[in-house]
């Protein structure tokens, strides 16, 4: 199915990688062609968005750039982007495929349902593993440079300026050339996680393996899942593993990272929800994914009837643990301490329906790619508190790092 997908300029695949996480609603989907297509800067986006869904009642997948925050907080974005996906973009599909276990639901425009499922037959999958990249990988950050910028984060939460801030560093190559879909399939089977994507506009592409849900909406009902706590998995000692996953659901430090991201995703809901509704269903959640055990906790709320579902996403956007608390202090931090432009990694790749609801992820544990600039860059970050050992937030920084860098080195 992602090969036909991906012969498309413009198409959106996302898969839950049979993940059985608490709100799931589908296996497999997918989105290909654009009937029309909404691409923008921050400044008006979020407004450009709403007329879109109220003029065109249907279908809309795309993506939202961690630099919208420009929009919602008066802030700007100077550093370096040699990615290039728009701020915010959105499109109405030609083709919606759906995905289960029983069987394959073809949305499109025209009769052409039994055309495009032979289409879909005929195309053969990518079964060859990706080459090796030939070039090397390269931080933007040096370890000393990083231990030295946490030392200096330390020194503004010791002054009130913020409690908690996620610090982010990239890792790059240049000049390469590679398959996308090769690189997607492996990043896949070696990191599978249930909020994966494979996101193309035009040059541009998002290789995603992303653990993590950023907003839901289902009927008046919002619904968030934070990640703060991390653990390495050790797949070779079972008593080993079961250590670690212990070791994370008792740490203070991961449990005190996670409750603050809890309450800052607890206030941004009660912003757009009935008052009294906002509940924690699940704190200090461990779930268990191939490389690592991370900490998720739910937080969920009735949506109030005068709110617009994107308003309600422009009122909590980005997700509180990409950026740390108090929100906007910590994104002008951000902005003054890591060396590259986000763009749309810590954002949110996602669909709305129709009717109105929505799914987004958190784009993590990703790969973006410029096929035209042959420029390719994944990025990975840590929340950095008061207590933090700088040199333990590098070495988690590598931990998140390491399925992509195996996987660009052909041994994924």
């Amino acid at each position: 199915m992602l090969s036909w997908v991906n012969q498309f300029n413009i198409c959106c695949f996302l898969d839950n990688q049979r993940y059985n996480l608490p709100h799931h609603s589908f296996e497999c989907m997918a989105a290909a062609g654009a009937v029309q297509t909404l691409a923008t800067v921050a400044g008006t986006a979020f407004e450009e968005l709403k007329q879109l869904c109220e003029t065109s009642n249907d279908w809309l997948f795309g993506h939202l750039s961690y630099d919208l925050k420009n929009e919602t907080e008066g802030l700007v974005s100077n550093n370096t982007d040699l990615i290039g996906f728009p701020d915010l973009c959105f499109f109405i599909p030609e083709v919606i495929l759906q995905l289960s276990e029983r069987e394959l639901l073809i949305g499109t425009f025209g009769n052409r349902h039994e055309t495009i499922f032979h289409e879909i037959c005929s195309v053969e999958p990518v079964r060859e593993p990706n080459q090796p990249l030939g070039a090397p990988i390269n931080s933007r950050i040096s370890q000393a440079d990083y231990i030295a910028i946490v030392q200096q984060l330390q020194q503004h939460i010791l002054r009130g300026d913020c409690y908690e801030i996620n610090f982010c560093q990239e890792f790059f190559a240049e000049h390469v050339a590679i398959d996308p879909l090769q690189v997607y399939n492996t990043l896949s089977q070696t990191s599978p996680n249930p909020f994966a994507a494979y996101y193309k506009t035009g040059q541009q592409y998002l290789l995603c393996a992303s653990p993590e849900r950023y907003l839901k909406k289902e009927g008046d009902r919002i619904y968030s899942q934070p990640i703060k706590g991390t653990s390495q998995r050790n797949l070779n000692d079972a008593g080993e593993d079961v250590k670690s996953k212990e070791h994370l659901f008792n740490s203070p430090k991961d449990r005190s990272e996670n409750v603050m991201i809890v309450d800052l995703v607890r206030n941004d809901l009660s912003k757009i929800c009935e008052e009294a509704s906002v509940q924690v269903d699940e704190l200090f959640g461990i779930y268990s994914f191939p490389q690592v055990h991370q900490m998720i906790s739910t937080v969920s709320g009735q949506l109030r009837s005068d709110i617009h579902f994107i308003d309600a996403v422009k009122a909590t956007f980005p997700m509180g643990s990409m950026t740390g608390a108090p929100k906007k202090r910590v994104m002008e931090l951000i902005e003054q301490y890591e060396q590259t432009r986000r763009g749309i990694f810590s954002g949110a790749v996602g669909y709305i329906t129709p009717e109105g609801d929505f799914d987004f992820n958190v784009v993590i544990r990703s790969i973006m790619y410029n096929a035209a600039d042959q420029y390719l860059s994944f990025q990975a970050g840590s929340a950095i508190t008061f207590y933090s050992d700088p040199e333990k937030e590098y070495e988690e920084c590598l931990l998140k790092a390491a399925a992509i860098k195996k996987v660009l080195s052909g041994r994924g």
